[in-house]
């Protein structure tokens, strides 16, 4: 009696687990996952020091070089660092300079710049179009979101300008549609190139 109770109550176990992990495979499929938020140019943020309150900047705004002034330090470049790269580099400012032997930094993005890029051509839906703030931007998910390529589109040579804080400009030629219809060639990751905030694109028109 003891065993055959002892069976069924292993029965029910091993039916619940299977329950769970079938569960598990159809349930809702995983969030693609996010990177780290880079601090932008013209975003808000709070520098504190531990211990040290008279080091504290609250609200900076971010300037269009990239840099933020800091307390007894002209300035350091945040702009395109993740919040503990940002962190590590002003803690490694203040040591450089001999200020602070060990520092603890937080930072703390207050306020968030507007984040756009900026595609026409032959694209449904030309214009600006915003950047989620904490996740990647790829040039796929801009031509979703700008409607798709139109029928006239070369969407294997999709320009990308880039201005970098010096003012100089970059240059990038991508393959999209081999990505976005899965084609296995050199090209095919062109579709998830990373855009970032004030990028233009430019989808030309096929030729004829």
């Amino acid at each position: 009696m003891l065993r055959s109770a002892a069976l069924f109550a292993l029965a029910v176990v091993t039916l619940f687990a299977d329950q769970l992990s079938a569960q598990g495979q159809s349930g809702a499929p995983a969030q693609k996952p996010t990177s780290a938020y880079r601090i932008s140019r013209g975003d808000r943020v709070s520098i504190s020091v531990m211990s040290e309150p008279d080091l504290k900047v609250a609200g900076a705004r971010v300037e269009p070089v990239g840099t933020v002034n800091l307390v007894l330090i002209k300035e350091v470049r945040l702009a395109g660092l993740t919040i503990a790269e940002a962190e590590a580099a002003v803690a490694k400012a203040y040591q450089d300079l001999k200020f602070l032997r060990s520092p603890r930094v937080t930072v703390t993005v207050e306020e968030y710049a507007p984040r756009t890029v900026i595609v026409s051509g032959k694209v449904n839906i030309q214009g600006r179009q915003e950047i989620p703030p904490n996740t990647e931007f790829t040039i796929k998910d801009l031509i979703f979101k700008a409607g798709g390529f139109t029928d006239t589109a070369r969407s294997s040579a999709v320009k990308v300008t880039r201005t970098l804080p010096d003012g100089t400009q970059q240059f990038f030629i991508l393959d999209v549609e081999s990505g976005i219809k899965g084609r296995a060639n050199a090209n095919s990751k062109d579709a998830s190139f990373v855009l970032e905030p004030d990028d233009m694109v430019y989808v030309p028109e096929k030729l004829i």
